[in-house]
């Protein structure tokens, strides 16, 4: 019997999972918007919101607990900052899970996971500057030959 036993297995083992969807928590804060199955997303559903509720509350021990988890001080950063006064007048509900179809290959349920309110400039944008800087060091590169 499986009482007072919460979450999905997901067919991996606890320290996978863990390591899983904090991974997947820091994509989701980092690009507002991602694709995954669609049990994947409903179970990362409850981590994102823990994560900018714990940003919503402040505090050094709200923020450590977050720092814990995510192991990434810059979306920390974003969490504490522009997230939390994007939703400071929200309680609660803060993604949103869409069904998009199947995935090709095995046929598994796909689902978009992404932020209420998202900016639509944050998908990428950290991609898009990687690329960009790469294009002007080969650039500085061609020159100086």
């Amino acid at each position: 019997m499986r009482h007072r036993m919460s979450g999905r297995k997901l067919s991996r083992t606890s320290s996978h999972r863990s390591a899983m969807f904090a991974n997947m928590t820091v994509s989701l804060l980092r690009h507002e918007q991602i694709m995954t199955t669609l049990p994947k997303a409903k179970e990362l559903r409850s981590y994102a919101e823990r994560m900018i509720t714990l940003g919503k509350r402040g505090g050094l021990h709200a923020r450590r607990q977050a720092i814990s988890f995510l192991q990434d001080e810059p979306i920390v950063g974003k969490v504490f900052g522009p997230l939390a006064e994007r939703y400071r007048e929200r309680h609660g509900g803060y993604t949103r899970v869409l069904k998009a179809g199947f995935r090709h290959g095995d046929n598994a349920p796909v689902a978009v996971i992404e932020l209420v309110d998202r900016d639509p400039a944050a998908k990428g944008a950290e991609d898009k500057a990687r690329h960009a800087a790469q294009l002007e060091a080969a650039a500085a590169a061609e020159e100086a030959r």
